[in-house]
């Protein structure tokens, strides 16, 4: 496996570094400190299979990064790992195509579990619960953009004012919905969906329309960010079991 990182501080680029290559013998990884340098490296050689990159970095809008590489290698998959744990900006992130985002203050095992289900065709986002810090958030800008179906009960709040997510099997998802939802979790668009199904753009529209209304969302991020709070407090922070033929 190969991949970039691109982070503008080089104590951290060296300690990413360190801790990828301890996923395998056959992982090799290229450092970029700068989205110039980024941009250089991918020119020479666009042959990586994934790219870890910062949101915060010196020459560069880390957003406005992740927008262009996604433009120009959309088969090229982007974890984004900040110092940042917003949930505006894991939403956002994921809403321009990444396929992950990991806080810098997660474990090395978080990363590890984050990139493997990432290479293995998911999407990865962190727990975030937003009822323990709601009230400190509700005069935030970003605390308009959290979903309901991410606020929870906190010990303090009131029954009616926050919602517990729901279980994944109390979804009530028919067999081709749960198929078209672990290929919606791969961030795959209407018509790849239809032909790995071999059904209609018009019949999946149909599926995702209905898989969004179980979930209580009202776009494809809001549903990876619903079944990923699902999964958590499930007990398990991956969704290695929405998979095609899994059920």
């Amino acid at each position: 496996m190969k991949v970039l990182l691109i982070d503008d501080h080089p104590l951290i680029l060296s300690a990413l570094k360190a801790v990828i290559q301890g996923l395998g013998d056959d992982v090799t990884v290229a450092g970029a400190s700068s989205a110039a340098a980024a941009r250089a490296t991918l020119k020479e050689d666009s042959v990586f299979d994934l790219v870890l990159l910062d949101l915060q970095l010196g020459d560069a809008n880390g957003f406005d990064l992740l927008g262009e590489l996604r433009s120009t290698y959309p088969a090229l998959p982007v974890v984004v790992v900040s110092a940042s744990d917003r949930t505006s900006d894991v939403i956002r992130s994921i809403d321009m195509g990444a396929m992950g985002f990991v806080p810098k203050r997660a474990t090395n095992e978080t990363l590890f579990d984050a990139l493997r289900l990432v290479m293995s065709g998911g999407i990865y986002v962190p727990p975030m619960t937003m009822g323990a810090d709601a009230g400190s958030a509700a005069s935030a800008p970003e605390a308009d953009t959290v979903p309901g179906y991410m606020k929870v009960i906190g010990s303090h709040a009131a029954q009616g004012d926050y919602q517990t997510t729901p279980s994944l099997a109390s979804l009530g998802l028919t067999p081709r919905q749960t198929d078209v939802l672990a290929l919606l979790l791969q961030g795959k668009p209407n018509k790849l969906i239809a032909r790995d199904l071999n059904l209609s753009v018009e019949t999946i529209k149909d599926h995702v329309a209905a898989v969004l209304r179980a979930l209580g969302v009202n776009s494809r991020t809001q549903a990876v960010l619903a079944v990923s709070q699902m999964t958590q407090q499930a007990g398990g922070n991956n969704r290695a079991s929405w998979r095609l033929g899994s059920r």
